[in-house]
């Protein structure tokens, strides 16, 4: 009786097994696998001993039960940690694979020492049924201590999962409960029902069963993992692998479609096979080792476009290669074509709208400008005269880089000159188109100029985009008549206090007027404005930007030289 249970067990073992192996799958765990490997061997043993004839053979077969109190608990416990998403460490799988293998090493020598068995155990028959009337070596209970290790682990595992683990499934962390449960009850007290009866094989198979449960909820998933194993191996995403050494690891159907010369490649083989590879894959790989940066590559063929994406290749947490990711991305590009097309063509409509606006501005404050000037009959022509020599003068500066200011300075201070004098609109007719030179009185009425072109530049210029020409051009009409020493109107501002803009307006606005006749004054010399220009450096002016005016001093009297002033 006891032999056809043992039988019958190891029968069904087998079938779990069978059957197990119609389901398996390659994403399931591996220790899944193993526990249904071990459970038939370990029933074989209880099989074996039960027709054991004599001690021999009753040994034999007892250290092939052996294999599921070292092997088999243990690759049970991995699956538990596996299947409720605990990571267990490679140093700590090593440990127990190393006492596993250690405690079997004992059992190996039932017979021939006393560490496992001593050597008054002895066999006999019992109801046509072998047993042997052990007596237990040290080992033996360092190998329940193992064992209870196992049971203890796992069953912690699970209630961790229980509690902890909100994405494990319910189902199956009841389904293992109750599978270990049984094997531990069935290990430690399975000979208190029936004498000489392990109940132990049948708990394995209770086991099984269980697993075999699970195994088909997770077989639920073969359908997603069996579509991305057709997605990778033919769908519209083409895979290409190389590991570290520049060989080839394989490809899939997608990749060599896109790339023919790829059926060329043998797999283990160096890449480098074609002048194909070598401008492609290689040189790609090459770029992405030098620069990770250089992830990313276009590739077109025909009429369309590929972006290929290129990955370290990691298997577990240790890099072995590189990995090509390669999709068809005619679409996108194409579309970022039409909308760069047409993007360009809105920029230059809105270029070409905005420039002429800026146009109408710039005549518009020109025209207020000389609106201005032909009001006052001693300045003729003096805006044109004053941005011209603001425009030679900061030509000296921008090629020295003065003081790192930037071309758009340059171009925005040239283009704020004409407004210099705005302010003058607001000085009554009489002063302004007075013949001869201004009483006291009339010279602080005239000097209320410079603080009114601020305000009229400001609201001109208020809501323009550019804030820096806004800032420039009311500085260089408020405060082109400030004077370095600090003696200069209308805020009496000394030094660096004067914006550079104003400061740089100050040399072009008196170099004009000493150079132009007026109608209270003959014009000077060019040698004579020289001299009062240069000696009223560090007084009027800014000394530090007497070394450009005298670079740009020939350009100045030659421009002079050419006009009516």
């Amino acid at each position: 009786m006891i032999t056809l249970f043992y039988d019958s067990m190891l029968a069904l073992s087998l079938i779990m097994s069978i059957i197990y192996l119609f389901m398996w799958h390659k994403h399931f765990d591996v220790h899944i696998t193993l526990v249904f490997v071990l459970v038939p061997i370990t029933n074989l043993g209880f099989s074996l001993f039960s027709r054991a004839q004599n001690l021999e053979e009753a040994l034999v077969a007892q250290k092939l039960t052996y294999i599921g109190g070292t092997f088999l608990l243990m690759f049970m416990m991995f699956m538990v940690f596996s299947l409720c998403h605990i990571k267990l460490g490679r140093f700590s799988r090593v440990m127990f694979m190393t006492a596993s293998s250690l405690s079997y090493c004992t059992v190996l020598t039932i017979g021939h020492s006393d560490m496992f068995y001593e050597g008054r155990t002895s066999f006999k028959i019992i109801d046509n049924s072998a047993y042997l009337d052990k007596h237990y070596g040290i080992m033996h209970t360092v190998f329940l201590g193992i064992v209870i290790v196992y049971f203890s682990l796992t069953l912690l595992a699970i209630i961790y999962s229980y509690f902890k683990k909100n994405q494990v499934s319910r189902t199956m962390i009841y389904l293992l409960f109750t599978a270990v449960t049984v094997a531990m009850i069935a290990y430690f007290a399975g000979r208190s029902f029936i004498d000489n009866l392990q109940l132990l094989p049948a708990a394995y198979v209770f086991a099984q069963i269980m697993f075999l449960i699970i195994v088909y909820k997770l077989s639920l998933y073969n359908v997603s993992d069996n579509a991305i194993d057709s997605m990778v191996e033919s769908g519209d995403t083409g895979f290409v692998s190389v590991d570290n050494k520049g060989k080839y690891l394989g490809s899939n159907k997608t990749a060599r479609k896109i790339f023919p010369f790829l059926q060329k490649l043998t797999v283990d083989k160096p890449i480098r096979k074609s002048e194909e590879v070598i401008d492609t894959f290689e040189k790609w790989l090459s770029d992405f080792s030098s620069d990770e940066a250089n992830n990313k590559i276009y590739y077109e063929k025909g009429d369309s476009i590929y972006l290929i994406n290129i990955t370290y290749l990691f298997d577990g947490r240790k890099n072995r290669g590189y990995q090509f990711f390669i999709t068809d991305d005619t679409k996108n590009q194409q579309y970022i074509k039409l909308i760069d097309s047409f993007n360009d063509e809105l920029r230059n409509e809105v270029y070409d709208k905005t420039n002429h606006i800026i146009e109408m501005h710039n005549k518009l404050i020109i025209s207020m400008a000389t609106m201005v000037e032909s009001r006052d009959n001693s300045t003729g022509g003096h805006i044109r005269r004053t941005s011209e020599g603001v425009k030679i003068l900061t030509n000296e500066m921008r090629k020295a880089h003065y003081a790192n200011l930037n071309d758009e300075f340059y171009e925005r201070i040239i283009k704020a000159a004409p407004m210099h004098d705005l302010g003058k609109i607001a000085v009554d007719d009489a002063i302004l188109r007075k013949p001869g030179k201004y009483t006291p009185a009339e010279y602080e009425m005239m000097k209320t100029h410079a603080a009114e072109g601020a305000k009229i530049v400001h609201e001109i210029l208020e809501g323009t985009d550019d804030h820096e020409f806004h800032e420039i051009a009311v500085n260089v009409a408020h405060y082109h008549h400030e004077r370095w020493d600090g003696s200069g109107y209308p805020a009496g501002l000394k030094a660096d206090e004067i914006p550079i803009e104003a400061r740089i307006m100050a040399i072009a606005d008196v170099y004009d007027a000493l150079v132009s006749k007026r109608v209270y004054k003959e014009k000077f010399s060019f040698e004579e404005a020289d001299r009062i220009i240069l000696e009223s450096m560090g007084t009027h002016f800014d000394k530090m930007l007497e070394p450009f005016y005298v670079r740009a001093r020939p350009k100045l009297e030659e421009y002079y030289s050419s006009i009516d002033c």
